[in-house]
């Protein structure tokens, strides 16, 4: 039965409606970025580019990298971005827009998101790059689909009972990524956990301002949760919404994250913008080495 108009808006053009792609666009490993200025930090290593978009935050080159064919799309901030793009990017692998039917053969997508990020650890330093073995999502935005078969409860648990989680709130929910993209980029230069991903950047982080918090002491029982080792690395916006989107897809997803902050610490890269640099030549070798 065909999707209701309603449901998979296209362009008139026929692209997708937010990413303003069509399906030959987009390369079957995916970089994500927050920022649109960061699409050319990333596509100025490429070889050549075949291809460039952009329609409102959602930007997006598509080129080659030493080989490779790699798209670079910019999602802009939090789970609710990441919604539309993860979504989105399915529907131009794996939805005849003719017939507006799912098609028989379904393609899987590799997501890499190279972001900034704050450690909560003190030995995290600021600079460092910090490898999502799991995304922690705090913000409830995967609640709107059937996860049940792609989290993990007993960790889940130890977490709601360790920092004393109100029912009021979102239950938290624990996804892993794809292991063999994570073997892709850790190394000696990284360090792993879980990374938390919050639906703000202020309170939702337990930052303060102006206004007081629901739980001033949350960050501190975040930091001090140890689950047989397993410990919250660092906090962000958006990991965790894209394994949740990707598992249940069908798709491949990790996660490396620039520290530019540590909020135990209170300190803040004096270079952030060289930081994530590195990052970004970091992660391409990476893809692209076959050792």
């Amino acid at each position: 039965m065909p999707i209701k108009n309603s449901e998979l808006i296209l362009n008139p053009d026929g692209s997708i409606y937010h990413l303003n792609l069509k399906p030959e666009h987009i390369a079957d490993t995916i970089i994500l970025v927050g920022d649109q200025d960061r699409v050319e930090k990333v596509s100025k290593h490429f070889d050549r580019i075949d291809y460039k978009s952009q329609k409102r935050e959602f930007k997006s080159h598509t080129g080659y990298y030493k080989g490779l064919h790699l798209t670079v799309l910019s999602t802009g901030i939090g789970p609710d971005n990441i919604d539309i793009v993860l979504n989105e990017l399915d529907a131009l692998a794996n939805i005849d827009f003719e017939t507006r039917t799912i098609k028989e053969k379904l393609r899987s997508l590799r997501f890499i998101r190279i972001g900034t990020s704050g450690a909560l650890q003190e030995d995290i330093p600021v600079d460092a790059f910090v490898v999502s073995e799991y995304g922690l999502d705090l913000n409830g935005m995967l609640h709107s689909y059937r996860t049940g078969a792609i989290t993990i409860p007993e960790i889940e648990h130890a977490f709601i009972e360790h920092t004393q989680w109100p029912g009021f709130k979102a239950r938290p929910l624990l996804i892993k990524c794809h292991e063999a993209l994570e073997k892709q980029l850790v190394s000696d230069q990284t360090f792993k956990g879980i990374t938390l991903t919050a639906v703000g950047f202020y309170g939702p982080q337990g930052r303060i301002l102006r206004l007081a918090l629901e739980d001033e002491a949350l960050n501190s029982k975040i930091q001090s949760f140890n689950y047989n080792g397993l410990r919250v690395t660092n906090l962000e916006m958006e990991t965790s919404a894209i394994y949740g989107l990707s598992k249940l897809m069908g798709h491949q997803a990790v996660s490396i994250n620039a520290i530019i902050a540590n909020r135990s610490l209170g300190t803040f890269s004096a270079h952030p913008g060289e930081t994530i640099e590195k990052l970004i030549a970091y992660t391409l070798e990476r893809l692209t080495d076959e050792g």
